[in-house]
């Protein structure tokens, strides 16, 4: 069994606007995964002190970590990370598409790594956060489920998908990811969902985890400590799951 956590860490920010990367990567530790997804982290930044929050949290982890800053500033950069302690390779790092003429939007990107899950299986990891605009967010889910990414000749083995998506289950752009992948929440017949928005009282599911054939959730829950409801605007997601033999069928 493996254990992946998906965590939008609001630039280590809590709900008590105190900023503290410390109190995140505890948060994430009370889970012990194997494989962490970040959203929103700030690396360099003057706002947050300048701290390399995707080090800071990896190395409090014993992990180590890719990264993609979908957004720079000169020095500073804001961005994703999947982070793990597995033998893992980074296969692509790039910008998802966006529109144009609305001021104020992020550019937002995706991190593919595949990580080593056991002695003869690999698992292909995928990570996003995606934009506000339903717009740019079916650009970004079609975008992935594209050439480059999850129609890539590379993707041909156990997939998981998982970020922010900024979009709840009935809107096109999950429906768009749901043609090609399964939540895993819905493969499980979770009913009430796991929401993770926002932390101290999660009402909304738009943080998500999407699995191909190749992949088995056997459990999905979210951290709800104290610790966790204060330290960022999400809570985390935690997903535990069997990499299958790409000839396995899903239950």
């Amino acid at each position: 069994m493996t254990r992946l956590v998906t965590y939008n860490v609001h630039r280590c920010v809590g709900m008590d606007k105190r900023l503290d990367v410390g109190r995140v990567a505890g948060v994430i530790a009370e889970l012990e995964p194997d494989i962490v997804c970040l959203q929103e982290l700030d690396v360099g930044r003057a706002r947050t002190r300048g701290v390399d929050q995707a080090h800071a949290i990896a190395e409090q982890l014993k992990m180590s970590f890719q990264f993609h800053p979908a957004m720079r500033v000169e020095e500073e950069l804001y961005g994703d990370a999947i982070l793990t302690a597995l033998p893992h390779r980074l296969v692509r790092a790039a910008a998802l598409p966006t529109v144009g003429g609305i001021p104020g939007l992020e550019p937002r990107g995706a991190l593919w790594v595949r990580v080593t899950v056991a002695e003869d299986r690999t698992l292909d990891v995928f990570n996003t956060h995606f934009g506000l605009v339903p717009r740019e967010q079916r650009l970004q889910a079609r975008a992935l489920c594209g050439p480059q990414w999850l129609n890539h000749p590379e993707a041909d083995g156990p997939i998981l998908l998982t970020g922010d998506f900024n979009a709840t289950s009935i809107t096109r752009p999950y429906q768009i990811l749901t043609e090609r992948l399964t939540d895993a929440q819905r493969a499980l017949g979770l009913k009430p969902s796991i929401k993770t928005f926002p932390s101290g009282f999660p009402a909304i599911r738009i943080d998500h985890v999407f699995v191909n054939e190749g992949v088995r959730p056997l459990r999905v829950q979210s951290g709800r400590s104290p610790l966790a409801r204060m330290a960022s605007d999400h809570l985390p997601l935690a997903i535990d799951f069997e990499v299958q033999d790409t000839a396995s069928t899903m239950p």
